[in-house]
């Protein structure tokens, strides 16, 4: 029986599911357009009613995340396209790009929250209604809890670094919310009107903090740099399993392009074998490689053994011309 003759395909993941993901991407994205045009009208109003330096910074956050989620609707469609001559890889860096550009808005959103508070503790404020303010941001943080936890399934679920970051982002405004909350609380109870700015201050340093990890993140996919650990064992374990069909493999290169992987390396087989069966191995392993890690894009040069029969197991071999140590 030839090698070609004893490989089983493995179900991979199909035109039909990148569709659905493309599908279920923009939809996630639009979700986060509409939720956050409406916080921001709404802290918005809330803020300057109540001259609370706090409240609008969380409004400016919220019009950060608008954008944010604005370009990764954008990111996400063109991600889905498929190569062109333009992009013979496809448009998966697209996702990582809007990230990086999301990274580099919330910092500058950050920075105009700390010079707005820097000056309300110089010049002194009071908050009106902070009762109102507390249950405006009651209401924030609970549809920020909602939108963000379905957007990060949704970006687990497709591996879009877009919505990864904008999930990101949201997560963070749930604990600003909660830091606004009790502020309000606290100056109702107290008086003590400082703490709007200060809060606010705070508020800008969960920014920042959000905006270093996204931009560690999305900088790896930028600069190719190789797939995650996990990724390459299930790469090489696939190229072991199937060790008894071919003779070893090198040059192994892995990066990703958003929520695609890049995977090349070269397979080794007899000088004797034919170039069809030799293609029919390799197809397979290819094959099993995208099921094993969807979204990937696989590609196996096909190179002769070098005549290193010592180290090489392969049995039976008709160019074999000295026994293997492994088998000896």
């Amino acid at each position: 029986m030839k090698d070609s003759e004893k490989l089983e395909p493995r179900e991979t993941h199909g035109e039909a599911g990148s569709v659905a993901e493309a599908r279920r991407k923009r939809r996630a994205a639009r979700i986060s357009v509409i939720s956050n045009t409406a916080l921001i009208l709404g802290k918005l109003t809330v803020g300057l009613v109540m001259s609370s330096v706090a409240i609008i910074s969380t409004a400016v956050d919220s019009a950060i995340d608008l954008l944010a989620a604005l370009i990764a609707l954008y990111a996400v469609r063109q991600s889905a396209r498929p190569p062109d001559r333009g992009h013979v890889y496809g448009h998966g860096k697209f996702e990582d790009l809007s990230g990086a550009i999301e990274a580099a808005l919330i910092l500058i959103g950050a920075c105009f929250i700390v010079y707005e508070a820097v000056l309300r503790l110089i010049r002194g404020s009071e908050v009106a209604f902070p009762l109102l303010g507390l249950a405006v941001m009651g209401f924030s943080g609970l549809v920020d809890v909602v939108v963000s936890s379905y957007l990060f399934r949704v970006a687990r679920q497709t591996e879009s670094v877009a919505l990864e970051a904008d999930a990101l982002h949201l997560s963070t405004d749930v604990w600003t919310s909660l830091g606004v909350m009790a502020a309000m609380g606290l100056i109702w109870a107290t008086g003590w009107h400082w703490l709007d700015p200060v809060v606010a201050i705070a508020v800008a340093v969960l920014i920042i903090i959000t905006a270093y990890r996204l931009t560690r993140k999305t900088v790896h996919g930028l600069v190719d740099a190789p797939l995650p650990a996990a990724d390459e064992a299930a790469i090489l374990a696939i190229l072991r399993e199937h060790k008894e069909i071919h003779i070893g493999w090198d040059s192994l290169r892995t990066r990703r392009a958003g929520p695609e992987r890049h995977i090349d390396l070269h397979l080794h087989f007899p000088p004797s074998m034919p170039v069809q069966e030799a293609h029919a191995i390799a197809h397979h392993i290819q094959h099993d490689i995208e099921a094993a890690l969807p979204r990937s894009q696989v590609l196996i040069h096909l190179e002769p053994c070098e005549g290193d029969c010592r180290s090489c197991e392969k049995e039976p071999c008709p160019d074999r011309t000295e026994p293997s140590e492994g088998l000896e």
